[in-house]
């Protein structure tokens, strides 16, 4: 029997196949134990005849996972989802003119919605009554897309007899309610389109000692329709001791009239303290004594937005000549979603309460005009009519004798107020 010479290696330019580097160890392990009678057999061969040997699998970290559920991302998807669709703020300037409503409004969102304005000639200024113009402006920041309304009245307290300058606010705003009611209440409602309004911001003037009756007619009148801000235009014509004063009887007006402006909600207990600090300086600050600008001032070396005067520059973010910079911080920073809160859970569902209310009277009426038309036209209704219709019938009545006990003694204590009030005015001229 011829002796057959190895196989010749593998040429050290080729890398070696899946098994190759430990060929020759397993070669000589499988020659060695069938007593080098099968020293023909190539390492190769000698591997493929081996079982192949597969690494461990690694065991699974169940205890590190093993309380994760998953649903803490709800957030992030709540996140995603938002940004995707974008915001919508809707929100309403008041005021008479030459208070600084349009510089203000440029100066908090960094824009010139009022670029387009023409100014009316003298006939139409003669007129003297209030409009409502909306301007409409998209706000991109860091990928977050807003959507901003902002609706202004030009003309509001302008004329001479302002009886009814609150009466196109009020209308707007329940028409901007009715149309969403509407809208929620159809087929479609996967894209309505929220125009309602969020925030009011209403301008008082500097020169006054306090509120005016014009001022207390429309607030009184919008505090449960909207949520409202008061804002203190052209604070710079003021120091800092006659702003302070200002603030206190304007706040003491609300209080005596029994009027609610916006509430502030209460700071959870797990918010840091400078959270809560800033919190308490905003609800200090109301109602914000402001300045407007748009011209961009050097002072000291640093460009800053404000007004040149001969006798210095009055920063309008620097808090010791301004409150801007807390109004901008509330109006965008920290609470324009709890102002759209409000708006939905307060001010629409109290609308919506009165509107359902309506309808459903409405029904009880025209149901009980029906019965009452069926039942005089059927001849022997006594027979016809079954118990139950009977008790409804008598139930309707009652309904109806109590309303008008309740209207009558509405106008009662109406006639007793009036006649109190009478007596308070002679006692007063004697």
């Amino acid at each position: 029997m011829k002796h057959q010479p190895p196989p010749p290696p593998l040429p050290l330019s080729q890398p070696p196949s899946m098994g190759g580097a430990a060929a020759g160890g397993v070669a000589s392990v499988i020659s060695s134990m069938n007593g080098g009678s099968n020293s023909s057999v190539s390492g190769i061969e000698a591997v493929k005849c081996r079982p192949p040997i597969y690494p461990k699998p690694k065991t699974p970290s169940f205890d590190k996972d093993r309380d994760y559920i998953g649903f803490a991302t709800l957030p992030e998807q709540v996140h995603r989802k938002s940004v995707k669709r974008g915001f919508e703020f809707t929100l309403m300037v008041v005021g008479e003119s030459g208070l600084g409503k349009s510089t203000l409004i440029n100066s908090l969102f960094l824009g010139d919605l009022y670029k387009n304005r023409q100014m009316p000639n003298v006939e139409e200024r003669i007129e003297k009554t209030t409009k409502v113009e909306k301007k409409t402006m998209d706000i991109e920041e860091r990928g977050v897309r807003l959507r901003l309304t902002v609706v202004d009245t030009p003309g509001f307290g302008d004329a001479i007899n302002c009886e009814d300058s609150w009466r196109v606010c009020t209308q707007y705003i329940d028409e901007q309610f009715r149309q969403y009611f509407t809208d929620e209440s159809g087929l479609n409602r996967r894209n309505i389109q929220d125009n309602r309004v969020h925030c009011c911001l209403y301008f008082v003037p500097p020169w006054g000692h306090s509120l005016r009756q014009m001022d207390l007619d429309l607030i009184r009148r919008l505090h449960r329709k909207v949520n409202i801000v008061l804002v203190i235009g052209k604070a710079d014509c003021l120091n800092k001791q006659e702003v302070r004063k200002l603030k206190e009887r304007i706040l003491q007006d609300l209080e005596d009239n029994h009027i609610q402006l916006y509430q502030f909600p209460e700071c959870d207990s797990d918010e840091d303290d400078d959270f809560k600090q800033q919190d308490r300086e905003l609800k200090a600050s109301i109602p914000f004594a402001v300045v407007g600008s748009n011209t961009i001032l050097e002072v000291a070396g640093k460009k800053v937005r404000g007004r040149q005067y001969p006798w210095g520059v009055v920063n309008v973010e620097d808090p010791e000549h301004s409150d801007f910079i807390k109004l901008r911080t509330f109006l965008i920073s920290t609470h324009m979603q709890d102002l759209k809160d409000t708006t939905q859970d307060v001010h629409y569902e109290n609308f919506r309460a009165q509107c359902i209310s309506q309808i459903s009277q409405h029904a009880l009426r025209e149901r009980g005009k029906l019965k009452r038309d069926s039942i005089s036209s059927t001849n022997g209704f006594d027979a016809a009519i079954s118990e139950t219709d009977r008790l409804l019938l008598q139930k309707d009545e009652e309904i109806r004798r109590m309303q008008d006990m309740l209207t009558q003694m509405q106008e009662k204590l109406k006639q007793t107020h009036l006649m109190e009030m009478k007596k308070n005015d002679s006692v007063i001229d004697v």
